[in-house]
């Protein structure tokens, strides 16, 4: 009688089994030398953002990662109780993906070593992560962030250089190709006084 009651449950355990959906596989990518978040489930990319990881001394560790626990409001017990809203952690020391009010920054490795986030899009990763479950959201970290930082320093280069022209010539660069676009105002003439305007 005793086997039979065994048979039973483990038989109504395992309909339960079949019959519940299965969990998909959240993975969060982060690219440090892209300084790039892509969120993929079941292989399917759901999105992509910029974020911010370590800047130099204070590298984002590499590698893959389960997401150990969530905070929607947490704050900084080693930066001044910075906030770090709608937190993922996926370190026992402490690294998170959190969203950040210095937006502006993203693109760049400037953090102290958490990955950063536009705080909307940390709020909705932070949906899918609670969605899908810690157990089930794998963070894969890999890259380097002193590409990211040859690349920004490159990328400032243009800039100026790409400034320097404007200002000497009165064109700009409107594209990758580096094709010129003429800004007619740039040395325009008001009224026929001479004088140059602004750009913008």
């Amino acid at each position: 009688m005793q086997k039979l009651t065994i048979l039973f449950g483990l038989l109504a355990i395992s309909l339960r089994l079949a019959v519940s959906p299965a969990s998909a596989t959240l993975l969060i990518n982060v690219n440090k030398s892209t300084q790039t978040l892509t969120v993929s489930r079941d292989g399917e990319v759901l999105h992509r953002w910029p974020v911010s990881t370590g800047r130099t001394g204070f590298g984002t560790p590499s590698g893959s990662f389960t997401a150990t626990r969530m905070e929607a409001e947490h704050f900084s017990k080693e930066w001044d109780d910075a906030p770090m809203p709608h937190s993922v952690f996926f370190t026992q020391r402490g690294h998170a993906i959190h969203g950040t009010f210095d937006t502006r920054r993203l693109g760049s490795p400037v953090s102290h070593g958490c990955v950063r986030l536009a705080p909307a899009n940390a709020a909705k990763l932070f949906a899918l992560v609670k969605q899908e479950g810690l157990a089930n959201t794998r963070v894969l970290l890999s890259g380097s962030e002193q590409v990211a930082l040859a690349h920004s320093k490159a990328r400032r280069y243009a800039e100026r250089t790409q400034r320097k022209s404007y200002a000497e010539t009165g064109a700009k660069t409107n594209n990758a190709d580096g094709d010129l676009e003429a800004h007619s105002g740039f040395y325009g003439y008001q009224s026929g006084i001479g004088f140059a305007e602004e750009g913008d």
